[in-house]
């Protein structure tokens, strides 16, 4: 790509900047919990049909595909396009749904996580075709569905059941625009403990659920604090964390004989489902609790299309070196547009690289729009700056690619 390329696509994505802002602001006040996206899917159909993309599609489970090109292979970006709820109310300053644009900012529910990345990639399609990219890619962009709820596994189904598999892949969750080239893995377990029941009176007669439980929790702190990070630092340490505690026996007055604990468990590069598993049988056993059962839940919905899918709550983790070729041509987009390398990192929540680079190990890159502090908060935020951006550097990078060995 020349620097003649990248400028004329730095000023494009820049002369589209309130465009790019406007169309942000009205995919907020169209609400898409988790779930429950028609609406916004069906707002970004017609959006992207406005703005001329090649082929517009939705799939069987309700993910949205855009295509520019017809090159033989895919080089896929992806945006999540559901959102968490709102949370309390009353901590927002402004309307949740708004999409108000004051002083350089997008507000509203999803600004960051990450419907930022949905505009910048719908602006970055107007470019290529405006420049008319005939090259060896179908750059497809992605609005897909249920992220928030179970993480790749909109990703899962494409590759998987529709056999759509990127050759290449970039997320635009929220990077600050540096770019990312991968994050730690996780995974959700239910830890079952048993006691005997008994009237609350004489709880010595019983053995107390919520004693196990209480000692089981402590054992998970524990067991985060002797967690190690990974061979090269560069993910971290891995952590357990209890998020729920659910105890309950025959009555009020009676010592309780059942309990469960949920657990978030960050895996970094290195350790396994099952490693984690048996990590925490050991140091529940250790804590005295003879009798227990870890499990991990299964996640199964009926998706806005009536599709049933699900998948088992495991997300492997996922790294790419800092050498390799796609993390590279990711380098070379931002030299070709901002004239200046990005910082290379990671994320440190999860994304839909858990299906595409960590189940499949599909090359693969992060680079967005946006704070991921800002994911879930309240009063969430964008940077208007960010959003023509995050659009150059989609635009940039097919054009890259085309002289990089991938």
């Amino acid at each position: 790509m020349s620097m003649n390329n990248g400028a004329e696509i730095r000023a494009k994505a820049e002369a589209y900047k309130d465009w790019t802002a406007q169309n942000l602001s009205s995919i907020i006040k169209v609400p898409a919990m988790s779930n429950d996206e028609k609406n916004r899917i069906l707002f970004l159909k017609e959006l992207c049909e406005k703005t001329g993309f090649d082929e517009v599609r939705v799939d069987g489970l309700g993910n949205l595909l855009a295509r520019v090109g017809n090159g033989p292979k895919k080089l896929v970006i992806d945006a999540h396009i559901d959102t968490v709820g709102i949370g309390d109310r009353s901590q927002w300053k402004k309307d949740p749904f708004s999409g108000d644009i004051e002083d350089g900012l997008v507000h509203g529910r999803g600004t960051s996580d990450q419907t930022g990345g949905a505009a910048a990639m719908i602006s970055a399609g107007r470019i290529l075709k405006e420049m008319g990219y005939a090259g060896q890619y179908s750059v497809w962009f992605v609005f897909s569905i249920i992220e928030e709820d179970c993480d790749g596994m909109c990703w899962k189904y494409l590759i998987e059941e529709e056999g759509f598999k990127p050759d290449l892949f970039v997320s635009t969750e929220p990077t600050s625009l540096r770019l990312y080239r991968g994050h730690r893995g996780r995974m959700e377990m239910e830890v079952h403990l048993k006691g005997v029941s008994c009237h609350g009176s004489a709880p010595e007669r019983g053995v107390s659920a919520a004693y196990k439980a209480a000692r089981a929790a402590l054992a998970m702190e524990a067991l985060n604090a002797s967690l190690k990070p990974d061979d090269d630092g560069f993910l971290g340490k891995g952590t357990v964390v209890v998020s729920k505690i659910d105890v309950h026996g025959p009555s009020q007055c009676a010592v309780p004989d059942q309990a469960m604990l949920y657990l978030d468990r960050r895996l970094t590069w290195g350790e396994t489902k099952d490693q984690a598993i048996q990590q925490v049988k050991e140091a529940v056993m250790a804590a005295g609790i003879d009798q227990v059962e870890v499990v991990m839940p299964e996640y199964n919905i009926t998706s806005w299309t009536g599709k049933k899918y699900g998948q088992e709550l495991y997300f492997p983790t996922w790294k790419f070196p800092e050498d390799h070729p796609f993390v590279q041509a990711g380098v070379a987009a931002h030299k070709a547009v901002f004239d200046a390398a990005p910082v290379v990192d990671k994320w440190t929540f999860s994304t839909n690289g858990v299906a595409v680079a960590g189940a499949h190990g599909i090359p693969s890159i992060g680079f967005g729009p946006g704070d991921e502090n800002q994911a879930h908060a309240p009063n969430e935020i964008t940077r208007v700056d960010d959003l023509w951006k995050a659009a150059a550097f989609y635009a940039a990078l097919p054009y890259v690619l085309e002289d990089a060995k991938l």
